[in-house]
């Protein structure tokens, strides 16, 4: 983890920041912008790119993508910008739980794969690119976007690790098992041979 230079009143602030911005519901806003109805109510009920997908809209599902990737950009490079390293790491970390527990949501949100891949990006350009990477070579192997996720996840803390960024890894790891645990019913359905596969609209 990094060093901690920040003060407490610094750190909660980020965190703050952080959450409300991650906590915004893009995927929910533009599925009724384009008239797609209540994502909750359609495919898996999340509140993703990957369900937006499954109402056909590509082009919804796109900006659903980057802005869910950008709220956990702009809260690290906001407290880039003001503060320390760990503060940087408070803040990714905060926006991370913001999608996954949005109080204006009653705190059910998102599974925060985008959000994970937008934080990494910003924190470590080359850890988020092997993410992404990593990702999308899953991807295209097996066509399902929570195992594609779930083994970027896993394997992060080994390239942050590769690159020398051992100072990320702690955030790394928690991250993966918080997204273990956003995935618990995907597991579920992997294990079955049931999680439906990208592109595939859910009953």
């Amino acid at each position: 983890m990094p060093a901690l230079t920040s003060g407490a009143g610094v750190l909660i602030a980020t965190a703050i920041l952080g959450y409300l911005l991650g906590s915004i519901p893009f995927g929910i806003v533009i599925t009724r912008a384009f008239g797609l109805g209540d994502l909750r109510q359609i495919g898996s009920g999340n509140i993703g790119a990957t369900n937006v997908l499954r109402t056909g809209n590509k082009l919804a599902a796109f900006l659903t993508l980057i802005l869910d990737s950008g709220k956990g950009a702009i809260a690290v490079l906001i407290a880039m910008a003001l503060a320390g390293q760990d503060a940087v790491q408070v803040a990714g970390f905060a926006a991370f739980l913001g999608h996954c527990f949005p109080v204006w949501l009653k705190f059910k949100g998102g599974k925060g794969v985008a959000t994970y891949l937008g934080t990494l990006l910003a924190l470590f350009f080359p850890g988020g690119l092997a993410a992404c990477g990593t990702w999308l070579v899953m991807a295209l192997i097996f066509r399902i976007s929570s195992l594609s996720a779930l083994i970027a996840a896993a394997v992060m803390p080994l390239w942050l690790w590769a690159f020398g960024r051992a100072d990320m890894t702690l955030l790394a790891i928690a991250l993966a098992v918080l997204i273990f645990i956003r995935h618990k019913a995907n597991i579920a359905r992997l294990l079955k041979g049931e999680e439906p596969k990208i592109g595939k609209k859910k009953g």
